[in-house]
């Protein structure tokens, strides 16, 4: 079996680091992070990268699109507990197509790699089509961030 050449690639250089404080109501009876957590510190990680680059989901909701995600992965390496302070690594990955992915690592304070991860997400427009092309503003955004030339 052939496994398929990766078609698109990390943009690293817009990757953004997020801390966070692993707190009581994310762990279970054991003190261990809870495995549906995960998900969350994802949305902390899209949230913060949204923020430092001016793609937060009011900006996109301020253009009249929706970007639900479509798809999630998550492997767990190494257990958190409560009170861990980790690093929430968030790159998007360029695409062409009309989807937006992002791709997570969460570091704890060992440096060690806890968590990875991935989501995808694709354009919906004000009546919630789904957009076959990358709406106006993602093509603006790309070419601000150096995706696009």
């Amino acid at each position: 079996m052939t496994k398929r050449k990766e078609q698109y690639n990390e943009a690293t250089f817009l990757t953004v680091s997020h801390e966070i404080r692993i707190r009581f109501n994310e762990t279970d009876p054991l003190g261990i992070v809870w495995h549906g957590n995960y998900i969350t510190y994802f949305e902390d990680g899209r949230e913060a990268f949204g923020r430092q680059h001016g793609l937060t989901y009011l900006d996109i909701g301020n253009t009249g699109y929706t970007t639900p995600i479509v798809k999630s992965k998550c492997e767990h390496k190494l257990s958190l507990r409560y009170g861990d302070v980790v690093t929430i690594e968030t790159t998007v990955v360029d695409t062409p197509a009309a989807k937006m992915i992002y791709r997570f690592k969460i570091i704890d304070a060992k440096g060690e790699t806890a968590c990875t991860g991935e989501t995808v997400q694709v354009f919906l427009d004000k009546e919630g089509n789904l957009m076959l092309t990358n709406p106006p503003f993602y093509e603006e955004w790309k070419r601000k961030v150096g995706l696009l030339k």
